[in-house]
């Protein structure tokens, strides 16, 4: 049909005209909340970035996170990828999709014996970063990346305590949360202040008491809670010495931390076959609950910015990029104690794409801090590790204002991959101390100096 009659020429103007109109009264709304600067669509096909403009971003987002949890039942954790960058692009203020898109990046990716694909924690902070960022008002995300960094990398806990602060200028900060951050204050050595917070938190705690008309159960909890702690934590900080210390008469008393006890740690390597190998060693501490990290990774120049012993620089993303670095190796896992020794036989043989071994040199790690110790290891080696040495291995160095133990061998590819002129010899590595039994005359053995001499006698005080 043709529009030649004035009255239809008039419908269809008054149409456009109203049309013009409704979108001149709801552009703030759409600017505000689905304008494409609200979150990077670059990359984005073309009927996707359609439907984003037209407004239709947070209703797509909500059937693509469906669609993910398909994903999640069916252990298809590769396609979920792609799945949450999307989402998090479509509708940036999706805080459980940043939340589990952290988790699942963080946790999720793993190898045959269960470790942990660590090459994908830069991407994981990543996200949690870009996700805090656009959502500055809740404190969930600040909280939530500051847990992945006080629990999964379990090390650097000045940055669990930067984004738990973060999280506690937030109003909608939940208080039993709150408590979590004096644990990373004791863990990054800020006695005090850890000390002092719980004083606030108690005070608080007991204020919310008095004014309940009734006697909640959670708040008379949480102020239990709050006062065991606190006196536990000055319990300990007198019977570990620090108060002494600090007003400088250390020397009157004996202290649980004195002498320093050498733990007598050694170490042997030995590659049983292509990217397998069984490690074994000692531990002169007899209770339960050690658990020393051993890491294999690229070697690099020690003197370089980026290098961190036994760890990476895990903060080295600043824009979200969900796949990691292909050609970098990076195994980490724990070394239990038991009957003052520890045995793990590491297979990387099933899991080529996470284990590349691409460089020619790698170094082998071992690492202990006892600020990642539980109380009871804690009550003999100090917050920091001043009542732990080694004749060997005692490093200052690596870890500012500590003293943790750290040894660092090394491989090369032709080893690990049993390869070339090692297809037929077994390599075998270990530290100066180690005293090896049943070594075969095919195995050559690399002594690795310690750090400071001999090795001490079992049960010596360390330096």
């Amino acid at each position: 049909m043709k529009l030649k009659s004035p009255v239809a020429l008039g419908i269809l103007a008054l149409a456009v005209l109203g049309q013009g109109g409704i979108n001149r009264a709801l552009f703030p709304l759409w600017e505000k909340n689905f304008s494409p600067r609200k979150g990077d669509l670059r990359g984005l096909s073309g009927d996707q970035l359609l439907v984003a403009l037209a407004g239709f971003r947070e209703m797509i987002a909500g059937i693509l996170w469906v669609r993910a949890d398909t994903y999640f039942d069916q252990g298809n954790y590769d396609a979920i990828l792609p799945i949450i960058r999307l989402v998090t692009m479509l509708d940036p203020r999706q805080i459980d999709v940043y939340a589990t898109g952290m988790w699942h990046i963080g946790y999720n990716f793993t190898d045959e014996q269960s470790r942990s694909d660590r090459r994908y924690i830069p991407s994981a902070l990543a996200l949690g970063s870009e996700g805090a960022r656009n959502n500055d008002y809740t404190y969930e995300l600040f909280f939530e990346t500051g847990w992945l960094w006080y629990h999964k990398i379990d090390d650097n806990y000045g940055k669990a305590v930067e984004w738990w602060k973060e999280a506690q200028e937030r109003e909608d900060m939940q208080t039993a949360r709150k408590n979590i951050l004096t644990m990373a204050l004791l863990r990054d050595g800020k006695l005090e202040e850890g000390l002092a917070l719980y004083n606030t938190l108690l005070t608080d705690a007991e204020k919310k008491m008095a004014d309940a008309t009734n006697q909640d159960f959670q708040i008379r909890q949480n102020r239990d809670t709050l006062e065991s702690n606190m006196d536990n934590l000055l319990v300990r900080m007198a019977q570990r010495g620090y108060f002494a210390r600090k007003g400088g008469y250390e020397k009157e008393w004996k202290y649980d931390t004195d002498p320093p006890y050498d733990v007598g740690f050694s170490a042997q390597v030995v590659v049983e076959d292509r990217k397998i190998l069984r490690v074994e060693g000692t531990w002169n501490v007899q209770p339960v609950g050690t658990r020393i990290r051993i890491v294999l990774r690229d070697a690099m120049d020690v003197n370089d910015p980026g290098f961190v012993a036994a760890g990476m620089d895990w903060d080295s993303k600043s824009t979200v990029d969900l796949d990691p670095e292909k050609d970098v190796t990076f195994m980490q896992d724990g070394l239990f104690v038991k009957n003052q020794a520890f045995y793990r036989r590491i297979d990387m043989s099933r899991d080529p794409t996470m284990y590349p071994f691409t460089k020619e040199k790698y170094f082998v790690e071992f690492y202990y801090n006892p600020r990642s110790a539980p109380p009871h290891i804690q009550d003999r080696f100090g917050f920091s590790g001043e009542g732990m040495g080694d004749k060997n291995y005692l490093n200052t160095e690596i870890r500012e204002g500590q003293r943790v133990v750290y040894a660092r061998l090394e491989l090369t590819r032709d080893q690990i991959l049993r390869q070339g002129e090692w297809a037929s010899k077994t390599p075998v590595i270990r530290t100066v101390n180690f005293v090896p039994t049943g070594t075969s005359s095919q195995q050559e053995v690399f002594e690795v100096p310690g750090l400071r001499g001999a090795a001490a006698a079992p049960g010596q005080p360390g330096q």
